[in-house]
């Protein structure tokens, strides 16, 4: 079984990489010329040195984050888990659709470090609301500050906005009406019969339930800091692109761009091809190609998507493997 999980990881990180670079390609086939030769021959090459320094930011501050959360539900995890969760989970979200497989990761890692899979599937849930919420509003600010992509852009905005809407509602029943649990458990043991996987279950929905009640209980006082971190993950790697657009001698335009990176954001959680690989790139060509030269595009998606997105398999590689791996 190991043998075939780590065959299906390679498969899904070569399908990944390769959609990837099949992509880069043919942006820098038709939007390279020898302009883009001489951009390259000028570029400063600290500001990529910078972009790197923002992307390992980007991670430490969802470590921090991470940690931070989870010391709210539950006995406080050190720095280290917290950033081996992190990077272990980038690595899994770059080879899975929609970034699927980076949450149950966190969770297993979290898990290893003696959180109970309730509590920190409380804590991911609690991550992926705080993100929604700030992607929603600040890409509504924008959009009416820039009029950038205004069409498009509020499209996506109103098909995320639904989920959110929807993914409260359901977690409001979950936390309120306890009944709707009882229902569920008692349809488990119907459907599947008792046994420990059933115990186990039904113990770690009542954890999650108590986790996420916790969790509800210390908004009121804590948003101001959560938002606070999530503000400071995103825009440091939001902030990126501009900086490479600097190291190439072009205005780095931080509004249309950080707009430009929140309408990706949102059009990578569109689950079509692992990692997004080959969505996302064609997405960024498009956007930018509304504000940066035709000539700078291909190479500016191939830094950026190096830096954010290879990164993170090379860097999360051995975390992800060494956590599947743990307590087999």
């Amino acid at each position: 079984m190991a043998f075939d999980l780590k065959n299906k990881r390679m498969w899904a990180m070569i399908i990944s990489i390769s959609i990837s670079i099949v992509t880069i390609a043919l942006v820098l086939r038709y939007t390279g010329s020898t302009a883009t030769l001489h951009a390259i021959a000028r570029a400063d090459l600290r500001f990529v040195v910078l972009a790197i320094a923002l992307h390992i930011l980007f991670w430490i501050f969802w470590a921090i984050r991470l940690q931070y959360l989870t010391s709210l539900v539950t006995s406080k995890v050190s720095f280290g888990i917290a950033l081996k969760a992190t990077l272990a989970s980038n690595f899994l979200s770059a080879i899975t659709p929609a970034s699927a497989g980076g949450e149950p990761m966190r969770v297993k890692v979290l898990n290893d470090g003696g959180v109970s899979c309730g509590c920190g599937t409380a804590v991911i849930i609690a991550e992926r609301l705080l993100d929604s919420f700030f992607f929603l509003v600040a890409l509504l600010i924008l959009l009416a500050l820039s009029n950038f992509t205004r069409g498009f852009g509020l499209q996506v905005s109103a098909v995320f906005l639904a989920i959110f809407i929807l993914t409260l509602v359901f977690l409001w029943a979950l936390l309120n009406v306890p009944e709707r649990i009882e229902g569920l458990i008692l349809w488990l043991r119907r459907r599947f019969g008792g046994g420990n996987i059933i115990d186990f279950i039904e113990r770690e929905i009542w954890v999650f339930r108590e986790a996420g009640l916790e969790l509800a209980n210390c908004a009121v006082t804590q948003i101001p800091a959560m938002l606070a971190l999530t503000f400071l993950i995103w825009i440091v790697e939001f902030t990126i692109p501009s900086v490479l657009l600097m190291g190439l001698g072009y205005n780095p335009s931080f509004l249309y761009s950080i707009t430009s990176q929140l309408i990706i954001v949102l059009v990578a959680g569109i689950p079509l091809t692992p990692g997004s690989s080959g969505v996302v790139e064609l997405s960024m060509s498009y956007l930018y190609s509304m504000f940066v030269p035709s000539y700078l595009l291909g190479v500016m998606v191939l830094v950026w998507r190096v830096i954010t997105y290879f990164t993170n398999l090379v860097v999360g590689a051995p975390f992800a493997g060494a956590s599947i791996q743990c307590k087999r």
